[in-house]
């Protein structure tokens, strides 16, 4: 997922109101100024950053067995083969 203006603007200035035409930034908010380009820029960067560091965690939350299917292993297998599904897909997908 590639970050945009939209998500900086909405992460710097949550309640502000604004439209995006194009290339260009319509500020609609009379109470909150408008971040600048370089702060917009910023933001953008950092969303991406944050996004992109966070990938293994999107990838073990698809690769985990559902719930039920957890605790199916643990009333059947034990909590201990249970830890080892677990730890087989944090292995996998190891946190930078």
């Amino acid at each position: 997922m590639k970050m945009t203006v939209a998500d900086a603007l909405q992460s710097l200035c949550p309640s502000a109101s604004w439209l995006i035409r194009g290339d260009n930034i319509e500020w609609l908010d009379t109470e909150q100024a408008q971040p600048t380009e370089a702060e917009i820029t910023a933001e953008v960067a950092r969303l991406q950053a944050e996004y992109d560091n966070n990938e293994y965690q999107r990838k073990r939350a698809s690769a985990y067995p559902s719930i039920a299917d957890q605790l199916d292993t643990i009333y059947h297998e034990g909590i201990d083969a249970w830890k080892a599904q677990i730890a087989a897909v944090k292995q996998e997908y190891p946190k930078p």
